[in-house]
């Protein structure tokens, strides 16, 4: 595939390989773009973000809701693009193809309620008989840099907001797994988007990432992605509007009236899907002592059944990881945890970039599966004495993305609402639950701003004051 950038489809002399990470098969090929093709596709956005201002929200609606019915009616192609390149399992592609759709959709009539307030300037000393209200105008030229887990849907959940706006958008996807991105503005296009209106950039992310950071007439930069990397962004950016959704270590507490049935289901689901390659997904479980035991007889024959294999076929259950260096990196993080006297319960192998789905007791809290993001198919167990216990670790990381709790207690849950620190509170769920128009995004190192189009669209905007001055 080529890239899009100044209203055209381009190549480059250098193509980087795209592998489909259980096989290892070239997928396809891509252009691996310098920094100056940067600058030249923000040169083609200028005019794109006059036009996309310049057009009324209801065909910037319109044009996001054929787009969202192209998405629909090339779903399977999308949905085995997805797995081609990125490795989850096709059923999950599929799922992220229509939740995609949703996305646009939302997006579209988001485009019809970008709206101000009325100020009661008459509220103030001296503003008797003056109008004041805001409006919000698109921010310019916002740049989209999106990670591989989630290669289409958190491509749209960018993509979607900012053409809603009125803004132009810049696509820098993942190196991994662009080939969803790309196709995605193929389907822009056949909608009647404006090809000034959109770019889509391939290559590496250090060196395309500082180029977007340094380029000026970028207004705004959305990323998702690691926490060390937003920091770098936030560093680098200088005096852009910038919204960051990083990562997390989700804790999940299982307290002694919890529902354990209920409980090992979720986390079988929350702590495997996409081979655990979730920002939100169930990392850390907290279960209370007394119920430990019986938690784990739940959950174990839960995972066990998860099938690992090729991605394709109906069979697997779990796919590989997106790279067999990731794969690794997560045995080590195991075994470093085992050595440290953790029990292993369940898995512990890998066959090439496949980790089959593990489950691990009696998990130190300081230790680095516990306190970092794991980005894989594991759940680490702590047992915990106490409540405040329980709370006290879930709030013990930088990270505070999502958190989830399962009780009976209405006090309890309540308590947990309160005191625990993250962006996405779940009562009776585990921390891997997302619907595409709710306000999503973290606390302390886990980001800045919200996701979910009404919400990003507060992001990609910008707002004025009108006072209309009466006579005196």
């Amino acid at each position: 595939m080529q890239m899009f950038l100044a209203g055209a489809w381009r190549d480059t002399a250098q193509r980087m390989e795209i592998r489909n990470p259980f096989h290892g098969d070239v997928v396809d090929t891509v252009p691996c773009a310098a920094p100056d093709h940067i600058t030249q596709a923000v040169a083609g956005l200028e005019e794109g973000a006059r036009h996309m201002r310049q057009m009324p929200a209801y065909e910037r609606s319109l044009l996001l809701r054929r787009t969202a019915q192209l998405v629909r009616d090339h779903a399977e192609d999308l949905a085995r693009t997805i797995t081609a390149e990125e490795g989850k399992v096709l059923s999950e592609s599929r799922t992220e193809v229509a939740r995609s759709a949703e996305t646009l959709e939302v997006s579209a009539e988001e485009a019809r309620r970008v709206v101000g307030e009325m100020v009661p300037l008459d509220a103030a000393p001296g503003g008797a008989g003056k109008l004041g209200f805001t409006v919000r105008v698109p921010c310019g030229i916002v740049a989209a840099i999106t990670p591989f887990n989630f290669p289409l849907n958190l491509v749209c959940h960018k993509v979607g907001p900012a053409l809603a706006a009125g803004n132009a958008v810049l696509v820098k996807p993942a190196s991994t797994t662009p080939l969803s991105a790309l196709k995605l503005i193929e389907l822009l296009l056949e909608a009647g988007m404006p090809p000034a209106a959109v770019a889509c950039v391939t290559g590496p992310g250090d060196t395309l990432g500082t180029a977007i950071c340094h380029e000026a007439r970028i207004r705004k930069i959305s990323f998702t992605g690691s926490a060390e990397v937003g920091e770098r962004i936030c560093r680098e950016a200088g005096l852009k509007r910038v919204t960051l959704e990083l990562g997390g270590n989700g804790p999940v507490i299982i307290l002694d009236d919890a529902d354990l049935d209920a409980a090992a289901q979720a986390i079988a689901v929350g702590g495997y899907a996409n081979a655990g390659q979730v920002c939100i997904s169930a990392q850390r479980i907290l279960a209370s002592a007394a119920v430990a035991n019986d938690f784990l007889d739940a959950l174990k024959p839960r995972v066990a059944a998860l099938t690992t294999g090729d991605p394709f076929s109906a069979d697997t259950k779990m796919g590989p990881l997106v790279r067999e260096a990731e794969a690794h990196r997560v045995g080590e993080w195991v075994n470093e945890a085992i050595a440290a006297g953790c029990h292993l319960v369940l898995g512990g192998q890998r066959e090439g970039a496949v980790y089959q789905p593990t489950i691990l007791d009696r998990v130190d809290p300081r230790l680095r599966i516990s306190r970092e993001e794991l980005f894989g198919p594991a759940v680490a167990v702590t047992r915990c004495e106490t409540v405040d216990e329980a709370l006290r670790l879930a709030n013990d990381s930088r990270y505070g993305l999502a958190a989830g709790i399962f009780t009976q207690n209405v006090e309890r849950a309540l308590r947990f609402v309160r005191e625990v620190d993250a962006g996405n509170l779940h009562i009776n769920w585990t921390t891997q639950w997302r619907v595409d128009l709710m306000p999503y995004g973290g606390l302390k190192h886990s980001g800045l701003g919200k996701e979910g189009p009404k919400y990003a669209i507060r992001e990609m905007t910008e707002e004025k004051m009108v006072v209309i001055h009466g006579k005196h």
